[in-house]
């Protein structure tokens, strides 16, 4: 494995997927802030959290990177488009998975069958993220495919 390929391009990875989603946050193409959901976690103190996920996101995309790396690296290249279709793959799941499970894994976000208790009082994010915005399942989707497309291009498999 490339090492010094993995942790620059996984690094600028990262830093483009997390610009993409806070962008379309900030544009208003989508309510979800995932930083924040991953914060709330730990704290239910909103600046903290914002802070907290920030980190823990950041760490996430460079563990999903090296996962991407070690996919190249067993299949002996690496291409743009093989980058963006696992981005699309990550993507999907996120969306389809992991999203709707958020109640079952998180301590602050309400329930959809029970509604919001004193505990939990996010928003659920649901199906594709739906509960926060149409337009959500887009902005994931764009980010972790550009996400892969850099990994793609850029890793060089050894």
């Amino acid at each position: 494995m490339n090492w010094g390929s993995w942790l620059l391009w996984g690094f600028v990875a990262t830093v483009v997927l997390e610009s993409i989603l806070a962008g379309s946050q900030g544009l208003g193409v989508t309510r979800m802030s995932v930083p924040y959901l991953l914060g709330t976690i730990f704290t239910p103190n909103r600046d903290r959290a914002k802070f907290i996920g920030i980190f823990i996101h950041f760490l996430n995309g460079w563990i999903f990177s090296l996962i991407y790396v070690a996919v190249f690296e067993s299949l002996g290249r690496s291409t743009w488009w093989l980058g963006g279709l696992f981005g699309i793959v990550q993507a999907i799941f996120m969306l389809a998975v992991l999203l709707p499970a958020m109640p079952a894994l998180h301590p602050r976000i309400a329930n959809e069958q029970y509604g919001p208790t004193i505990e939990r009082q996010l928003e659920p994010p649901g199906f594709m993220g739906l509960h926060y915005g149409i337009r959500t399942p887009i902005s994931v989707l764009v980010a972790h495919t550009i996400f892969g497309i850099i990994l793609g291009a850029f890793y060089v498999v050894k």
